[in-house]
């Protein structure tokens, strides 16, 4: 059969699929680009590279001044990297220091509110907190009382008088309720277990910057805002109107030590040393939370509860709810007198030194009969 001819140069020329070079399998690169001493230990010893993740982390942990971040780049920094493990019920503020108020508040009550409690945000409820409706800012609240005070400039300047940059003050009427100005704003829910991350976004995308922490059941568990989130990052954040704190755990030219009962674990065993509560620790973080679980219920005013190793605990201030104020001391010290006796406590006064100190250990249950009425002879020793 005759050969075609080949076409003329006038003639478009087909396309045609050129030669490409192809790679021989030994040259082929791995997929991970693996070295072949890496893939032999994962294959022997089952070992895994580390993640950049890790990687960081050991960086921050162990390289102090070689990494080339200051001391504040490497906390916060590690902040970040463990802010995946936390939770929203890590960060919350607790149910019992929400200060809300009614929808049906008054604007002067609300402002006396907003003065006492030096936020700019509130949770606005029906009955209680669990019935939230949303929220109230004060800047909302201002802008309202702003508008309602203006004056047209033509009706100012008719004035005898004019009004200072156009408002007139009595024009407010401070007896109106607050669901009847409009400015309740929407609120976030989140359950406990939700990721902080998560959180951070949804506010991020709804520009809605407080969040009602609900429990199974619906009721109000805590409020977490935008800056709680930042603040386990950079730490705490203070603005000019919040006061300083005092300590929450101070040691008494006695001996003893008085703690404010919301002081975490961590700040008394800093302070105290040696006051190791044990698998308790992983259950709640202050000391109200320890007395609490200790006993299996809340303490009275006046009442000891036994404490980790030497240590007792005194509450001084207590209401039905929760704790206060508590006094922290060891039993050593109590047994030698160096404790202050309170009115509460009754019966006679303790053995004097000569006499033995040593006590039969108190069980759990005896530990929970303990009352403000308790005499010292029957005060609590943990074992």
């Amino acid at each position: 059969m005759p050969e075609a001819d080949p076409p003329s140069p006038s003639e478009p020329s087909a396309p045609r699929n050129l030669p490409v070079p192809l790679s021989r399998p030994s040259q082929v690169t791995p997929d991970n680009a693996d070295h072949w001493f890496t893939r032999a230990l994962r294959a022997i010893f089952r070992w895994k590279s580390s993640s950049i993740r890790a990687d960081l982390t050991d960086v921050l942990e162990d390289g102090a001044g070689e990494t080339g971040f200051s001391p504040t780049e490497r906390t916060m920094l590690k902040n970040i990297l463990a802010l995946r493990e936390r939770r929203i019920v890590d960060v919350m503020v607790p149910r019992a220091d929400i200060i809300g108020v009614q929808r049906d508040i008054t604007l002067g009550e609300l402002m006396k509110v907003f003065e006492s409690a030096g936020h700019s945000r509130l949770v606005v409820y029906d009955e209680t907190l669990d019935d939230a409706a949303g929220m109230v800012h004060i800047r909302d609240l201002v802008a309202f009382m702003t508008v309602r005070a203006s004056l047209s400039a033509t009706a100012n300047r008719r004035r005898k008088k004019p009004f200072p940059a156009g408002l007139d003050l009595k024009a407010i009427d401070l007896s109106m309720p607050l669901s009847a100005t409009k400015i309740i704003r929407e609120i976030l829910y989140a359950p406990p277990s939700m990721p902080v991350l998560d959180l951070l976004a949804k506010m991020q995308t709804t520009r809605i910057h407080l969040a009602l922490v609900v429990d199974e059941y619906g009721g109000a568990d805590g409020v977490v805002s935008i800056e709680d989130i930042v603040e386990q990052i950079v730490g705490e954040i203070a603005d000019e109107h919040d006061e300083d704190m005092a300590p929450s755990v101070v040691r008494q030219s006695d001996g003893s030590f008085l703690a404010d009962a919301r002081a975490s674990l961590e700040d008394v065993a800093a302070v105290i040393g040696e006051f190791d509560v044990g698998d308790i620790a992983k259950d709640v973080d202050t000391l109200a939370g320890y007395v609490a679980t200790r006993i299996g219920r809340v303490p009275v005013r006046g009442e000891l509860v036994p404490g980790p190793g030497p240590f007792e605990l005194e509450i001084l201030d207590a209401d039905p709810r929760r704790v206060k104020k508590l006094r922290i001391y060891r039993s050593l010290d109590r047994q030698n007198g160096n404790r202050p006796v309170t009115r509460r406590q009754l019966g006679p006064a303790p053995a004097p030194p000569s006499a033995p100190a040593s006590a039969p250990p108190v069980t759990g249950d005896e530990a929970d009969k303990l009352s403000p009425d308790a005499t010292p002879s029957k005060s609590a020793h943990r074992p």
